[in-house]
């Protein structure tokens, strides 16, 4: 799916749509989406100069937004609708990600519970894991 498609399903808009492909989707099992990383996004003039790392908070949504993706591409019904983080569990960054990467992302659908989702995620980049880490969410129909 290209960014068109993304678009359908995620709420979210430029600047902050931080998936660029979504490569593959098991309904109701997993997801794995791409994020090319670029010298002309914003964070890259601040984040450092002279030194670009992309930012672990930028890394983290584009997590969070592939987990969104793996609900949403699996029920159509819902797209559009605001998918909310609720948290953040045992995220580990283990290598600098920079302008010129792919960062490959995939995740796994671990469970459900009274309209919480639990994703486990894992972001690499030419086979290298950079970040991991568990995710819940929630999803809130537009009106």
């Amino acid at each position: 799916m290209d960014r068109a498609g993304i678009e359908r399903l995620l709420p979210h808009r430029d600047p902050f749509v931080m998936v660029d492909r979504l490569l593959e989707v098991e309904h109701g099992k997993r997801a794995v989406a791409e994020k090319d990383v670029s010298a002309s996004e914003d964070w890259a003039r601040g984040h450092f100069p002279g030194n670009p790392v992309f930012p672990g908070v930028l890394l983290t949504e584009a997590m969070a937004q592939t987990a969104g993706l793996a609900f949403l591409a699996s029920n159509p019904e819902h797209a559009g609708s605001d998918v909310f983080l609720l948290g953040v569990d045992k995220l580990r960054f283990r290598k600098v990600v920079r302008p010129g990467d792919t960062v490959r992302i995939e995740v796994t659908v671990t469970g459900e519970k009274r309209r919480i989702w639990f994703f486990d995620a894992i972001a690499t980049v030419g086979g290298q894991r950079v970040a991991d880490g568990s995710f819940l969410a929630t999803l809130q129909e537009r009106t």
